[in-house]
């Protein structure tokens, strides 16, 4: 299939798909006497791969690990576990940030009276 048809096949656009060409999370596909690329239904698995770890919040380097554990049968499944695990408790340490910062933000709005002032505390606070 063309990368068109790739692309509807996974659900990741052909920009991204040329993208993970390119850094080497996809190895280059096949070439079609035309020049197209011409992917086949396991292009399309390790695409989907790559866009549910994506989903999930992986990063390319956390990616590649996870495809190489993917692809070696002989891996056990606590090197696996341990990689989501590590991640999970960084998206938690994220979400801890993000929460602070949601509250931060909240608090200052609290305080500023929205109106046709030029005092405003949204202001005051991030300048200081």
């Amino acid at each position: 299939m063309n990368i068109g048809e790739a692309s509807r096949a996974c659900g990741v656009s052909e920009r991204m798909i040329r993208h993970y060409e390119k850094i080497g999370l996809v190895p280059p596909p096949l070439r079609r006497d035309s020049g197209y690329r011409d992917y086949g239904a396991a292009d399309v698995h390790r695409l989907r791969f790559i866009a549910n770890a994506r989903d999930l919040g992986f990063g390319t380097d956390e990616i590649t690990a996870l495809l190489a554990l993917w692809s070696d049968r002989g891996r056990a499944s606590s090197e696996v576990k341990a990689l989501a695990l590590a991640h999970a408790d960084e998206l938690g340490r994220k979400a801890k940030a993000l929460e602070v910062m949601r509250h931060t933000l909240l608090d200052l709005a609290s305080q500023c009276h929205g109106d046709n002032r030029p005092d405003c505390p949204i202001i005051s606070g991030l300048a200081n």
